[in-house]
């Protein structure tokens, strides 16, 4: 049996208010690697001791109250990088790369929390937009490596309609203007394999809802967080799930982890 490795990507909102729950969640989930987002916290008060406590090797990108990547992993992590390449002066720490080494392949993970955007147009969008031709750049090394790499994270980007409860709601918003869902295009037309619509196209699976109006209660959510892999780790795919569950609990995040399983 090709043993397997379950890498899950996971939105935190925060973990100083979220880590209790997050423990709980590797207990229950055993992933091999997690790629969190929006930790919210600087390096040196990021909680490292207890997951490593659990035998996670840990490694954070982080910034004081907003923003912040980390990685979690069983596996050593290997020739760890920080920061988007492309612009010197983006000081938000929304990027995070290492290798981890299975049994039988070695995979590049990119952690990445792409910049909201709202509202737009404005600045902010202007930023969105940026960042995303620098990740396009990233991604096209990335497939000219011909190597098994995968770009998880929050990606703020509503691929289609079918990945909202109402999308006439989202038609103004930065996650969902055309111009956004082209540049998601164009990051999948390198090549990249969208692990979740690998397995289901069907609509009305979600990853995010807010905290408001009773979203959850309502089921009004959005398809936001994505794993987007080279042809040599979707070759390695088993299965892939969102574990929306999670959303139900006490203090949950806004968003749910999303869980790829690979045979590596």
């Amino acid at each position: 049996m090709v043993r397997s490795m379950k890498i899950a990507t996971f939105n935190i909102n925060g973990i100083k208010a979220r880590h209790q729950s997050l423990l709980a969640w590797l207990d229950e989930a055993d992933p091999d690697v997690v790629l969190l987002q929006e930790i919210k916290s600087i390096d040196e008060n990021f909680p490292s001791e207890l997951f490593e406590e659990k035998g996670y090797n840990v490694a954070t990108h982080g910034q004081k109250g907003f923003n912040g990547v980390a990685i979690l992993s069983k596996l050593p992590l290997e020739d760890v990088s920080r920061g988007l390449p492309g612009d010197d002066t983006d000081e938000h720490a929304r990027w995070i790369e290492a290798t981890v080494v299975g049994e039988h392949a070695a995979i590049r993970l990119c952690g990445l929390y792409l910049p909201n955007g709202n509202p737009a147009p404005g600045p902010k969008y202007d930023y969105k937009l940026a960042w995303m031709e620098r990740l396009h750049a990233r991604a096209a090394e990335l497939m000219e490596a011909e190597e098994p790499a995968i770009m998880a994270g929050d990606y703020n980007v509503i691929p289609q309609p079918e990945d909202a409860a109402r999308p006439k709601a989202w038609v103004k918003d930065a996650l969902f203007l055309p111009q956004t869902r082209r540049a998601w295009r164009r990051l999948l037309n390198l090549g990249f394999t969208e692990a979740f619509r690998a397995k289901t196209l069907a609509a009305g699976h979600y990853s995010f809802w807010d905290y408001q109006a009773g979203a959850w209660q309502k089921n009004d959510g959005i398809r936001i967080d994505h794993v987007l892999m080279t042809p040599q780790a979707a070759d390695l795919m088993r299965d892939v799930w969102i574990d929306s569950a999670v959303r139900g609990r006490d203090k949950p995040s806004d968003h749910v982890p999303v869980v790829v399983d690979l045979a590596a």
